[in-house]
């Protein structure tokens, strides 16, 4: 089974997205946006972006400077 995402509606009457695997597991959640539209746009926007983003690893940097 694949992941899926959650639309929720906080508190502050926005919305945020959670992605979860298929174990339940929280693997991403988004900042609020002000309307519906903006998460589903957030949403289409990670579906886009994941399967072809590259990998930058900045923690030897944050190490050596530690």
């Amino acid at each position: 089974m694949a992941g899926r995402f959650e639309i929720l509606k906080d508190n502050a009457d926005g919305y945020r997205f959670r992605l979860t695997a298929a174990d339940g597991t929280v693997v991403a959640e988004s900042p609020t946006f002000k309307h519906l539209e903006g998460v589903v746009a957030g949403i289409n926007a990670v579906r886009e972006n994941a399967a072809t983003g590259l990998i930058v690893d900045r923690s030897t940097t944050a190490r050596k400077a530690a």
